[in-house]
């Protein structure tokens, strides 16, 4: 299953960087939240997987810091990852009885210059990641589930973002690079001491990013100003494709900010049927839309009230989970159903406008994905 969460600034950091305010594992087990007590902050375990999703508050000492960050692991454990003054400090949280138990797995130390947060989960929820960014180079951390606490497992020269896992195995690690004044997506081998590719690269003075990719079809939603210079637009593509991106009308909503933020797993043959969530911001609010790369036309649906706004997660049958709260239900999860896919074949979304595909076909790079099934 694949979910994103919203993003707000990273722990202790003057920079944007993305912050994990409500996670979900990769399998739909559990999911975490940094919950709001009148004015008292708290880490909050959903357990999803059960006839009815429910919550368990993991309350510490003292209330946390806003920007404080936390993470489900596989086991029902919540990491959490607080600033204290220039160490970033990770614990491992769990229930025991009417209080909350702590186990401290490290710290890493970084300077006033450096901006540290949590990836999203890891497939297999044993492992968890973090990035140190600086002016000039990236580190990528493994802060829970190593050997002997904290270890840097990669150094990616630039400024990287994001964070999207290629396969099952936890093992490929697509990040988004600025370097030189342009920003295109590598992969970080975590295996092989860190070695990084190329990935993305639409044409050479475009930006490409990585926004989600499903390792079950191979699906891939990017954004890039390849086909509108000057422009984010959304596409889509296959990893080890050899077909150019492609960037729907359909896709181009005006006045509004469109994110995606889950791909349907599970269609293993038939990348173009899978289904995205998509949340969408205008002048009328935040909604929900849904759209296949097979589709003509996004659908557009309410979003349920109290939704968090940016998380959920598809089952392979295409039925979307959205989790909510509200004072008369706090933890909840709405399910809708994706529409049925269009009949007939893909057209633009407004007649006049076609389909503009990406300069030459993307580099969606096979080689480490290949080496890494092999092995």
């Amino acid at each position: 299953m694949t979910a994103c969460a919203i993003e707000s600034p990273s722990t202790g950091a003057e920079h944007e960087a993305p912050t994990t305010r409500y996670a979900i594992t990769a399998d739909g087990a559990y999911a975490a939240r940094l919950a709001l007590d009148g004015e008292s902050w708290f880490p909050e375990r959903w357990t999803l997987d059960g006839p009815e999703p429910y919550a368990v508050p993991l309350p510490g000492g003292q209330p946390e810091e806003p920007g404080t960050e936390v993470q489900p692991m596989g086991d029902g454990r919540v990491l959490i990852h607080r600033l204290v003054e220039r160490r970033h400090a990770f614990s491992l949280l769990y229930p025991t009885g009417p209080g909350t138990g702590e186990l401290a797995v490290g710290s890493v130390e970084c300077g006033s210059d450096t901006y540290v947060t949590l990836l999203p989960p890891a497939p297999g929820g044993e492992r968890a990641y973090a990035l140190a960014v600086c002016e000039t180079s990236t580190a990528v951390w493994l802060v829970a589930g190593g050997a002997a606490g904290p270890e840097r497992v990669a150094e990616v020269p630039g400024r990287c973002s994001g964070g999207v896992w290629l396969e099952p195995a936890g093992r490929m690690l697509a990040l988004d690079r600025e370097l030189a004044g342009r920003t295109k997506t590598v992969v970080v081998d975590l295996e092989r001491d860190g070695e990084v590719s190329a990935l993305l690269e639409i044409a050479p003075d475009s930006d490409d990013r990585l926004l989600l990719a499903d390792p079950d079809s191979g699906l891939v939603v990017i954004s890039s100003d390849a086909a509108s210079p000057g422009q984010e637009r959304l596409g889509w593509g296959v990893l080890g494709g050899t077909l150019p991106v492609r960037f729907p009308g359909a896709l181009r909503l005006p006045d509004c900010t469109v994110t995606p933020f889950a791909i349907q797993p599970g269609q293993v043959l038939t990348p173009e049927t899978c289904a995205v969530a998509l949340r969408v911001d205008g002048p009328l609010g935040t909604w929900i839309a849904t759209w296949r790369p097979t589709d003509r036309q996004v659908r557009h649906l309410p979003a349920p009230k109290g939704w968090l706004a940016g998380s959920g997660l598809w089952t392979p049958k295409g039925v979307l989970r959205l989790p909510y709260s509200t004072a008369q239900t706090p933890c909840g999860v709405a399910e809708l159903t994706a529409p049925a896919r269009d009949a007939a074949p893909a057209e633009p979304a407004r007649a006049g406008e076609p389909e503009p595909p990406a300069p030459r076909p993307v580099p969606l790079r096979e080689a480490p994905l290949a080496k890494a099934a092999a092995e």
